[in-house]
């Protein structure tokens, strides 16, 4: 009976690390997951209309001050590299978005950083535009963390702020959706996927013991997704007559 018990903790040691290891590959790489297809569809077609670069610019801001909120509190490796990947990958969406609406704008003019002007913010012509952006605002987020990063209550709000700006990534979809008193043109299979990932997420900060700031936004995150999910069987069961400035709704959070 001892030789069967202790066979059995030798053989669950290395199931145990292995499954650790798989959640947190998940955790690292689930997060661009859905922007594969996404990445692919734009590439085939030659038409980024349907993307909005502004979830770029969100997770762009969100990733790049959670890795700053690291070194003032520690928290999981993987959280880390899963915000270095996720800022690698809206880098590329955004190389492509750019290239394929100039390859498509029949303006000549050219809109860059450097001049300024808050009307185009965001919406210039060049990628190398958009990194510079992300460098400057990299870099002013980085001085201002040097100069309080003893302060607790930076450290916690900069970790709060961080998460709270990606928990919010879906309330445009669903504050669209509720303005249209439709969903048509929203990809349930898509919130499905943002659904399932945001309950694995926020189940690997809970049994992890992530920082409070991850796992309070997760549940935010995942509430909106059931919220979004619920106004899609709402309006296809209860269909509403559409405003007269009803607009197509477009993911916003897969986009």
């Amino acid at each position: 009976m001892e030789e069967s018990l202790s066979w059995l903790k030798q053989f669950a040691v290395p199931v145990s690390k292995l499954a650790s290891w798989i959640a947190a590959g998940a955790m690292v790489f689930g997060g661009v997951v859905p922007y594969i297809p996404q990445y692919r569809d734009i590439k085939r077609t030659q038409n980024a209309e349907g993307f909005s670069i502004y979830v770029c610019l969100v997770l762009l801001v969100a990733n790049i001050l959670r890795i700053f909120f690291w070194f003032g509190r520690y928290f999981e490796p993987p959280l880390l590299l899963q915000s270095i990947i996720m800022i690698i990958t809206m880098l590329v969406m955004l190389k492509l978005c750019t290239a394929v609406r100039m390859a498509n704008e029949l303006t000549t003019r050219r809109r860059a950083f450097s001049d300024f002007d808050l009307q185009y913010f965001w919406l210039w012509s060049r990628f190398i535009d958009y990194v510079q952006c992300v460098l400057a605002f990299t870099a002013v987020a980085a001085y201002i963390t040097y100069l309080l990063i003893d302060s607790s209550l930076f450290v916690e709000t900069l970790g709060f702020f961080a998460v709270f700006t990606e928990a919010m990534l879906g309330t445009p979809q669903l504050y669209r959706n509720y303005e249209n008193k439709s969903t048509v043109g929203m990809s349930i299979t898509m919130v499905l996927m943002w659904a399932s990932g945001d309950t694995f997420k926020t189940a690997y900060f809970i049994l992890n013991q992530a920082p409070f700031q991850f796992w309070i936004c997760g549940l935010l995150q995942v509430c909106v997704d059931i919220t979004i999910l619920f106004q899609a069987y709402y309006y296809d069961r209860y269909p509403q007559k559409p405003s007269s400035h009803t607009i197509p709704s477009t993911s916003t959070k897969a986009l």
